[in-house]
């Protein structure tokens, strides 16, 4: 006997969840929304916003200030677009680093979210810089909210050191610092071998040079101004990734693992103004 049931159209049992569980299928991928986080599993799942047109104020932040000029459009992804815009959230005290990841025109594509943070370590960073030798993990998320790649970085002294995993764990390489006096410079490592390296070009690193192991640029970062007051009175910071040609794996992921994250690799305790 047929029975018709209530659920939407796009709705599914939850393939790695409990029962009474409802996960929301978009085509492609299931999204992180179940029926326990909408008004009520008849509703239509909200999707992440896209913008209804290219945002000028990402263009400025792209063209004028990163200098870079507007290319063609990629496949819509962290790892398909030639362009990402990594603009921090902006915050009067900063306990948890987070991150919005654009593409040149203003749409979201991902984010980055600091997770595990003790109390402990929440209170040091309010009231001290303690918390920059601690170790540090954050998720790379894409539009979804689904995380696709995990950055450790272990508790340092001088010298940073990020561990790039996928979701399941698997390592991608490493982001290791190679210098503490000077210009600033990773070198970009998957199975102890080094595939490529990440070089500052001036002294306070505000921008870096990507190039693989035969030395050649393959992608740039380029820290833009937010502004007189976000700059003296929040701890925004925001850059600009161009990549300049579609990547090999790992190398492409290491490259995008780099980008999102080196502000917490590099972890700066005093503001400037760049």
């Amino acid at each position: 006997m047929t029975t018709h049931s209530n659920t939407p159209a796009g709705w599914y049992p939850d393939p790695h969840g409990a029962s009474q569980t409802l996960r929301y299928w978009d085509g492609a991928q299931w999204t992180q929304h179940t029926n326990s986080q909408q008004q009520g599993a008849g509703q239509a799942p909200q999707m992440p916003q896209q913008s209804a047109g290219p945002d000028p104020r990402v263009q400025r932040q792209v063209q004028q200030q990163a200098g870079v000029t507007a290319g063609g459009t990629g496949g819509g992804t962290l790892f398909t677009e030639p362009v990402l815009v990594v603009n921090q959230k902006a915050k009067l005290i900063e306990v948890t680093n987070e991150y919005k990841v654009m593409d040149q025109n203003g749409n979201q594509l991902g984010s980055v979210t600091q997770v595990g943070q003790s109390a402990l370590k929440k209170v040091l960073r309010f009231v001290s810089s303690l918390d920059q030798y601690m170790t540090h993990k954050l998720e790379i998320r894409d539009a979804h909210g689904q995380p696709v790649l995990l950055l450790t970085r272990p508790a340092k002294f001088l010298k940073s050191r990020v561990i790039v995993q996928r979701p399941d764990g698997s390592q991608v390489g490493e982001i290791v610092q190679q210098n503490v006096i000077g210009k600033i410079n990773f070198a970009i490592n998957v199975d102890g071998q080094q595939v490529g390296a990440i070089k500052a070009e001036n002294w306070r690193a505000w921008n870096f040079a990507i190039v693989d192991h035969t030395e050649n640029e393959v992608a740039r970062i380029t820290k833009t101004w937010e502004g007189l007051a976000k700059t003296m009175f929040t701890t925004a910071d925001n850059y600009v990734l161009q990549i300049h040609y579609q990547l090999p794996e790992p190398l492409l992921s290491l490259v995008v693992a780099t980008a999102l994250t080196v502000d917490t690799a590099l972890k700066q305790d005093a503001r400037g103004f760049g």
